[in-house]
């Protein structure tokens, strides 16, 4: 199996999600804030994790060399979130996302990783061109988007999504 970078932050440590993160990957993705925002993934149990992770997460990371990181804190190893990057059906180019669990929000976490993440795109990935996609409720993530330099440029609905989200953009990366 191909080594896969990990990178590092001031606060954190962000390395590429694998099956042994299933059982924090469960946690976050039930949590009232993920399913609210991003969405019920239909993960029920740490199984159900484990087969996202072998069937979503690993084979774009594969493909591609970069996909979701999970992120943990270096002053004690705990998982807080996780961040990434992501060839979504429906959109003309890499998205980028994020979520914490609620303990960890409001920290400057996300912020910390999500612009690693959009630093790296470029620098290790060369990606120029990054989108994002949010719940029009969830105001939080815009303000971060909007503070990791991507626009708001209109309204998408992604395919089997039932209603429309608003779609950041952000054309040329600059670091």
């Amino acid at each position: 199996m191909t080594k896969y970078k990990v990178f590092e932050t001031e606060r954190l440590l962000l390395k590429p999600t694998s099956k042994e993160d299933a059982k924090f990957f469960f946690e976050l993705q039930n949590t009232p804030t993920w399913i609210k925002y991003i969405g019920d993934r239909n993960i029920k149990t740490i199984e159900d994790a484990k087969e996202f992770i072998t069937t979503k997460i690993t084979p774009q990371l594969e493909k591609l060399g970069y996909s979701n990181y999970t992120v943990i804190k270096k002053s004690d190893n705990s998982k807080i979130g996780s961040c990434g990057l992501y060839d979504r059906d429906g959109l003309d180019g890499i998205d980028i996302g994020f979520a914490f669990l609620p303990k960890y929000q409001n920290k400057g976490y996300a912020y910390e990783t999500a612009n690693k993440i959009k630093n790296i795109a470029s620098t290790e990935f060369g990606i120029h061109k990054l989108y994002a996609v949010t719940t029009k409720e969830n105001i939080p993530s815009q303000k971060l988007l909007e503070k990791l330099g991507l626009k708001l440029s209109g309204a998408i609905k992604l395919p089997d999504d039932t209603k429309e989200s608003l779609l950041f953009k952000m054309d040329s990366l600059s670091l």
